[in-house]
Formats: structure tokens, C-alpha cells, sequence
């Protein structure tokens, strides 16, 4: 009898339950897609019931008890890994008082200068003054105090969507040290909440009454109630593990624990991630996150929306290629993958940044295709996302290289687009490194579950897990002429592209905010 962990992977567009054994086989697993992931009051918002998470876990969890049979009694750990920056507010019985913030949500609190005096002069001098407006501005926590008060006042803890979670299955408000990832008074480095002389609480100024106690990842958060055993069938008494956030444990489920190995996530959001033992900021005046692997930090680039944009692509180009697949009984993106192959490197001059939704230290960028001819197809459409993707991965490795003051050797891939082969070998030939697949593409449910083995001691360390639970499948090596094509491309074109257009970025974003372009 092999132990095995029951986890669960609650993302942005779907939820899983996997069943995964000491040697990361995934043994069983069940998936439930959202027919709407978010529901919109206003342009820009993006919010969710935390009920319909809830009882979509429990559903994915019987359905996945029915069909293990007697595997289910073998469970000896219960672990979870989910979205990041998604919030929500409880009361004291643990239900939530308003729908969960997700991190889509661009809501903006619409604050002119919301601090002192003397707190305005401290960020100036810092050099912070437009990031720290702009923060304030997008913190859940603040549009809720703004423009909800009597929900904040109603709020007995205002938690990540983990916590919520963790609540649902034990009974107790609690979370992780690596899940604290959003606009709140914490701590990354030394992985605690803040006081209120420190300037982050100034920006995120949520009472430590509101907050929850923290524990690290592979500690025990507590144990499955009876109340959860009835609404989920997994057994009372089990401990669930902490492990981390979604992306978190996918780095970790890939084998990256040194700065060396960077971890791509094709996922909703496409990251590059690295794992490291220094407190390294990616951007000046941003945090690394806290890592899944205790005592260490998670360095990152993201491109907000990265793979969604393959999502947008196929509903609003692909009707051919979605009839096709469903004719034949498969997914639309092996089509369309498939057909990566007529289209050579670089388009043919067709150029994308990927900026549909803004950053932190891009907040009026917009996305942007160049380069238009005769001869583009919507096919070159397709790669070209695929390949703007990655161009802005790669800046954001070369950055990131450049603050950590090491050199990546190898790419490790997840996520959906980590699936197809085309894609993988693209982005060997874009990063000039080999690029690694392993034994499956769920990596965050493998991540999740390690850390959840070693936390109930069957390995002494993670890099014993690790070892004995990821495997390398597929290795893609870079075509050198494939590489020095887009090496120019991202030199002379895609480096410019940003600054380029950001006047008319900064234009197009007023218009917008004042109505010019709706109709009467």
C-alpha cells in the first residue's frame, strides 16, 4: 500500500482533485471547468461567490471518492494550492460577507493622494510616490474601506482565498506563510504580518485583528471536520498540509529550487519563476514572493492574462479549427498547434506585445500587434501571440538574471500550453536553453502534494521528494538560427515597442475613463 495525498488545484478557469502517490503519479483526477469564472458588475471588476468555489471542491472531491473506490481510504494527507491576490471578506462564523475580489479585478479605489503630509514626503524621497498611489489604489482592501464600509466593519477576517479554504475544510482561520501574495501589510521577507509604523501598512491598512495566524509550508493546518468529511467523503481527522499558492507549488512540482532552473507557467497568467535562498526584489520596491519551499524566495515576471490570450484567440478567430476539433473528438489547441508549424520565426515580421491587461509598473500599457502585410494569416496571429508571450518572458528572465546576479541554464514548463510540443520547442529556440517537460503538466498538484509528503514525513527534506516524485520527460534544444532571428527581433523591435507607444497608451487609457468611446 503506497500513501497518497488527495490535493486540490483551484484555479482561474477550472478546478482539479488528484490523487498522487510517494512517486508523483497522478493516480486519479477529476476536473470541473467554470462555465463563467468571474461575473462583472462594471467594466474592469472580476468577482466570484466564494460558496461556488466551495461546493465545486466538494463535488470534484465525491466524484473523484466514487471513482478511486477502496484507493480513497489510503489518503494520508489533504493539501491545496490556489490563485493568488483573489480576497475575501468573513464574518465570524467564516462565511463571506461579499463576493471574492479576484485578481483580475482592476476596480480602482480613486483616491487623490490618500496619505499625510508627512507620509507623501516619505514615499517622494523613497522614489515611490507614483507606485505607491497607484497600489493603494488597486488594493481590494481599500475599495472595500472607500466604497463598502459597512461590509469592512461587518468583516471579521479579511483573507486570501486560501485562508477561506483552509476555514471551509478545518475550522480554524489560518494560512500559509507562501499564500500571502496581494495588496496587504505583510512581510515577505520575514514572512509576518507588519505593525502600523511600517510604511506598508500605510498602504494596506488592514487592522492585525482582521488578519489570520500563519503557519509555514508543510506545517499542519489543521484537521478535516466532520462538517467537511459530510460535504466533501474524505475522511475526518486528516490533516491538511500547507504547501503554497498555485504558481508556488508549480515551480516547486517542476523541480526548481535554485536560482540556476526558471519555472514558466503557460498558464492564465504566464510567469517566470525562479526559487531562491537570497531576498531578491524582481522590480524595485516589489517583494519577491515567499516560496513553497520554507526559508526560501520566489522571484517573478508575470504577463497578466498570458495564456488567456489563446482562450480570446480561438473564441473570436477559430470557429474553424473549434468545429474541426470537436468533429474529431479533441481540443481546439491541437489544431491550431499543429498548424504552428507552417508559420517560420518571427511571423514573417508580425509582432505582438501581450500587455492586454495593465502591471503594477505598466498601469496604461495596451496590447498591440505590428507589422501587418498581405501575406499574414490568422495563423501568424496565433504564433505571434505565442511568440509575444514569450518575448516578454524573456525580458522579464534577463531582469530578473540581472537582480539575482545569476545565469538560467534551463527552462522548466507547465501549465496548458506546456502541453504542445510546437510550443515547447518555440520557446527553445526564443530562450537560446533547453527547455524541460516533465512526467506531466499538472505540476502545481505535484508540488502540492511533495510538500505535503514531506510534511507528514515521508521524505526528510523536499529535494528528496523531489527526487523521487518529478521526472524529466521531454527535452527541447534550441535551433541556433531559429534563436539568432528572434535575438534580433527582441534587440530592434519588441525592446521598443513599450516606449514607443506609451504617449499613445497614456491618450487612448484617458479616453476611455471619460466615456469617449461608448455610444449614446
Amino acid at each position: 500500500m503506497k500513501p497518497i495525498v488527495l490535493t486540490f488545484d483551484i484555479g482561474t478557469q477550472s478546478l482539479r482533485a488528484e490523487l498522487i502517490d510517494d512517486s508523483g503519479n497522478i493516480l486519479y483526477k477529476k476536473q470541473f471547468k467554470y462555465d463563467q469564472p468571474y461575473f462583472s458588475l462594471n467594466p474592469g471588476w472580476a468577482e466570484q461567490h466564494g460558496e461556488f468555489y466551495w461546493d465545486n471542491i466538494c463535488k470534484v472531491s465525491r466524484e473523484l471518492k466514487d471513482e478511486a473506490g477502496d484507493l480513497w481510504n489510503d489518503i494520508q494527507a489533504v493539501s491545496l494550492a490556489t490563485i493568488r491576490d483573489t480576497e475575501v471578506c468573513l464574518d465570524k462564523d467564516g462565511k463571506p460577507i461579499r463576493p471574492v475580489l479576484i485578481w483580475m479585478d482592476k476596480r480602482d479605489a480613486g483616491v487623490e493622494q490618500p496619505f499625510t503630509k508627512t507620509q507623501h514626503t516619505l514615499f517622494k524621497l523613497a522614489g515611490m510616490e507614483n507606485l505607491t498611489n497607484h497600489m493603494y489604489n488597486v488594493a481590494h482592501c481599500n475599495w472595500i474601506r472607500e466604497h463598502e464600509p459597512e461590509n469592512w466593519e461587518k468583516t471579521y477576517k479579511f483573507m486570501q482565498l486560501s485562508g477561506y479554504f483552509n476555514f471551509c475544510f478545518t475550522g480554524k482561520m489560518i494560512d500559509c506563510t507562501a499564500n500571502i501574495i496581494g495588496h496587504l501589510p505583510y512581510d515577505s521577507k520575514n514572512s509576518k504580518w507588519v505593525d502600523k509604523k511600517n510604511l506598508l501598512y500605510k498602504l494596506f491598512p488592514v487592522p492585525k485583528a482582521k488578519l489570520c495566524e500563519l503557519v509555514y509550508p508543510g506545517d499542519t493546518l489543521g484537521y478535516i471536520t466532520e462538517k467537511a468529511s459530510e460535504e466533501t467523503g474524505i475522511p475526518a481527522g486528516l490533516p491538511l498540509i500547507a504547501t503554497g499558492s498555485d504558481k508556488g507549488c508549480e515551480t516547486i512540482g517542476l523541480g526548481c529550487t535554485t536560482a540556476e532552473k526558471a519555472a514558466i507557467s503557460f498558464g492564465t497568467t504566464a510567469t517566470i519563476q525562479y526559487t531562491s535562498e537570497k531576498y531578491v526584489e524582481p522590480q524595485r520596491f516589489v517583494p519577491p514572493f515567499v516560496a513553497a519551499y520554507k526559508g526560501r524566495y520566489n522571484p517573478e515576471f508575470e504577463v497578466y492574462r498570458g495564456y488567456w490570450l489563446i482562450s480570446w484567440f480561438k473564441k473570436e478567430f477559430a470557429a474553424k479549427e473549434v468545429r474541426e476539433a470537436e468533429e474529431k473528438g479533441l481540443i481546439a489547441e491541437e489544431l491550431l498547434n499543429e498548424r504552428l508549424k507552417e508559420i517560420p520565426p518571427g511571423c514573417e515580421g508580425l509582432v505582438f506585445q501581450p500587455y492586454f491587461t495593465p502591471g503594477v509598473t505598466t498601469p496604461n500599457a495596451r496590447g498591440s500587434v505590428i507589422g501587418f502585410t498581405d501575406v499574414h494569416t490568422r495563423i501568424h496571429i496565433y504564433r505571434a501571440i505565442i511568440e509575444g508571450i514569450n518575448f516578454a518572458l524573456y525580458e522579464g528572465m534577463h531582469s530578473l538574471e540581472k537582480r539575482m546576479g545569476t545565469k538560467t541554464k534551463g527552462i522548466y514548463v507547465a501549465g496548458g500550453g506546456s502541453r504542445s510540443a510546437e510550443i515547447c520547442q518555440i520557446t527553445a529556440d526564443m530562450f537560446g536553453i533547453p527547455v524541460y517537460r516533465s512526467q506531466t503538466h499538472e505540476a502545481t498538484g505535484i508540488g502540492s502534494a511533495l510538500i505535503a509528503f514531506t510534511g507528514i514525513g515521508r521524505f526528510k527534506t523536499i529535494d528528496e521528494a523531489i527526487e523521487n516524485m518529478v521526472q524529466i520527460k521531454d527535452t527541447f534544444i534550441p535551433d541556433k538560427k531559429a534563436h539568432k532571428t528572434y535575438e534580433k527581433i527582441y534587440d530592434d523591435i519588441f525592446c521598443k515597442i513599450f516606449n514607443k507607444l506609451k504617449p499613445l497608451y497614456n491618450i487612448s487609457k484617458d479616453m476611455l475613463e471619460t466615456g469617449m468611446y461608448h455610444n449614446e
